[in-house]
């Protein structure tokens, strides 16, 4: 991997998720790779969707991980 491409991973991995909690998606990613691929079980792992919003605003975020990660099928309407 070249310089450019490890930097730019590591940028969206500090991306936040989980607004309300701090939750980077490099924190979601690690729990996908470990087996870890449903929004339910991604919410217990991480502690996603415990915040105020109560998932509102980050259940697309993580449902968007999974998806990237091959976990489930785009939408057809994508």
């Amino acid at each position: 991997m070249d310089k450019s491409r490890k930097e730019q991973e590591i940028i969206e991995g500090l991306k936040p998720v989980c607004i309300c909690k701090g939750i980077k998606k490099k924190a979601i990613l690690e729990k996908i790779k470990a087996g870890v691929t449903t929004v339910d079980e991604l919410k217990k792992a991480t502690g996603a969707g415990s915040g105020p919003c109560k998932g509102e605003r980050c259940t697309p975020r993580i449902l968007g991980c999974l998806r990237e990660q091959g976990c489930i099928p785009d939408r057809p309407d994508q």
